[in-house]
């Protein structure tokens, strides 16, 4: 085994502590590593997009005394989009935010058991309630043609609810790979 910290990879045994984990793929966990990192490398560009709305916003409101709220609105719709495509990168990535001053002195073992149980117990459970509600939730803004309550907002509210959804759904995908993953660790078998 190799654990990966901070860029530079050295060997290490399954009892000798590290940051992040090096686990073997499963075909599985890699077609699901492939539709998380395609997903959010196409979606990265919404940083950008949303840093051109944000300074066009900016510029209007203090250069020209105008600010457009459909641009506000624009730029929460941005963010939350990158953000919910960004938490199933980062778990497939392994640099999503942990407690490292205890995750660094335990073994690679102990971190794979306590990943295992977090998977399993903490986040799935939660990826599941959140995309059980996203669906009514969504439905019922479609339903109603749901618009923005704000004085020229933005039309189409349910479109920016399924980013909810879809961010959810990719973030089990994500989970449900570093499972298969943490699970060939555990059961020491290497890459298929």
């Amino acid at each position: 085994m190799a654990a990966f910290d901070h860029g530079v990879r050295h060997p290490t045994s399954p009892e000798t502590p590290t940051l992040h984990l090096a686990l073997p793929e499963t075909r599985a966990s890699r077609a699901l590593d492939a539709l998380v990192r395609r997903t959010g490398d196409a979606l990265s560009w919404v940083w950008i997009a949303l840093l051109a709305v944000i300074v066009l916003n900016v510029l209007l409101r203090y250069a020209f005394g105008e600010g457009r709220i459909e641009f506000e609105e624009v730029q929460w719709h941005l963010y939350s989009i990158g953000f919910l495509a960004g938490l199933s990168y980062c778990v497939e990535s392994d640099d999503h935010v942990r407690v490292d001053f205890i995750r660094r002195n335990m073994s690679a073992r102990l971190q794979a058991w306590v990943e295992l149980y977090g998977i399993l117990l903490l986040l799935l459970p939660f990826v599941f309630l959140v995309t059980y509600y996203a669906v009514p939730f969504i439905g019922h803004s479609f339903a109603l043609a749901e618009v923005s309550a704000a004085p020229g907002g933005l039309p189409l509210r349910w479109l920016v609810k399924s980013a909810l959804l879809a961010g959810f759904l990719l973030l089990a995908a994500a989970a449900v790979s570093r499972l298969l993953r943490v699970g060939a660790f555990l059961l020491g078998r290497g890459a298929d």
